[in-house]
């Protein structure tokens, strides 16, 4: 007959060894599960505090060999709010080049687009608008809705897919701390990038598509029977600013990417997380300011802020045309002063529009573009104005 007890202790030893076999395994998934959890609430936790409440991040680069001239914290992963749309518009330009899109074709507009928060222009679901209607309601109401349509176009009906081609162009330009997650820059906790990775989008949107970078100085663009006015202040406030990009949420704060040309040096800068939309002018100008005082540019006297009764006038001093403008607001804003060169602008015609040329910064530079074979881009000769533009582009 068997025996009972040492069959039993065998059983218990056998579980034992089992239990031993098994237990690191399971430990080693509970480590795993809580790797995970820390891991979440790490980058939950950076999301949370990546805006650094009331400090500012800033830098200046020398748009033409990259060096910073100017900065301060600008590598804090920050909300880039509508500065998002540089990339969308990146992508659009590149697509351009390849002959993917052109500026003429129809852009289609679904209810997902539709349904973005303002700003908008407020597109019905199953109208369309063109391509260039599209980036230029990018450049100048910073819509939304026109963000989206333009990127589901160019992700192929998917904007999450468009969100992440547009990472993968971010990193083939070297922005390695940026994530993009839509084509509008609406609020998503992961949606991080940082100021100096904005320089260099924005050094790249100058050099790699001169013949494009005008679109960022249009005044206005008539849409459905109705003025477009473009919201960046610098285009008045600060004498050679010619284009980019003002962004906001309540996350964010007040976000600004500005390009500006004196003495053919150009510069361009970033300032993340402003309180104001004064604090942001005024940081992008001193900014700026001490860029072209590292490069050699003599200063300029900024434009003044006048009373709304200041009547027109018009005065030449030091060989700079100052326009003293009295246009009404119905808000009680002071008047802008613009100043600018007096010096002849140099137009390109196309489709029978003028456009005033920016100046390119290299030659001969090849560019790396996601999601399309193009030729490497080829600097013209022209040189760009000092100062932006007011002819509307309709």
């Amino acid at each position: 007959m068997p025996d009972i007890h040492a069959a039993g202790a065998g059983t218990g030893r056998r579980k034992q060894a089992h239990t031993r076999r098994i237990r690191p395994s399971r430990l080693r998934k509970w480590a795993g599960l809580l790797a995970g959890v820390a891991l979440g609430s790490f980058m939950t936790e950076r999301a949370a505090h990546a805006q650094y409440a009331g400090q500012l991040s800033s830098i200046v680069m020398d748009a033409r060999t990259g060096a910073v001239l100017s900065q301060e914290d600008p590598d804090l992963r920050r909300y880039p709010a509508s500065l998002t749309k540089l990339m969308t518009l990146y992508m659009a330009f590149s697509a351009l080049r390849a002959g993917t899109i052109t500026l003429g074709q129809t852009v289609p507009v679904s209810i997902h687009a539709s349904t973005m928060e303002p700003s908008k222009l407020g597109l019905v679901p199953g109208s369309h608008l063109t391509v260039e209607q599209a980036m230029l309601a990018l450049v100048t109401k910073s819509a939304n809705d026109a963000a989206c349509a333009l990127g589901e176009l160019l992700g192929g009906g998917n904007e999450p897919q468009f969100a992440a081609m547009m990472t993968q162009q971010a990193r083939a330009l070297g922005m390695n701390s940026t994530t993009f997650r839509n084509a509008s820059g609406l609020p998503d906790p992961d949606q991080l990038t940082t100021a100096r990775d904005l320089a260099v989008l924005a050094r790249h949107i100058v050099t790699d598509f001169p013949e494009n970078y005008h679109y960022f100085s249009v005044a206005a663009f008539r849409f459905h029977g109705r003025m477009i006015p473009n919201h960046n202040p610098m285009l008045k406030a600060y004498v050679g600013a010619d284009g980019m990009k003002t962004g906001y949420t309540q996350e964010a704060g007040r976000n600004l990417v500005t390009s500006a040309l004196r003495n053919d040096v150009r510069l361009v800068g970033v300032v993340l997380g402003a309180s104001s939309n004064t604090q942001r002018t005024l940081a992008m100008s001193d900014q700026l300011d001490r860029g072209f005082d590292a490069e050699g540019v003599a200063p300029v006297a900024r434009p003044l802020l006048l009373a709304r009764n200041t009547v027109t006038s018009r005065h030449t001093r030091g060989g700079r045309v100052i326009m003293l403008a009295a246009a009404s607001s119905r808000h009680g804003a002071p008047m802008e002063v613009a100043e600018a060169p007096a010096a002849t602008r140099r137009t390109a015609t196309r489709h029978g529009r003028h456009y005033v040329l920016a100046s390119p910064v290299s030659g001969g530079h090849h560019i790396r573009l996601i999601g399309a074979k193009v030729r490497p881009a080829t600097a013209t000769t022209h040189r760009a104005r000092a100062g932006h533009t007011s002819r509307n582009h309709t």
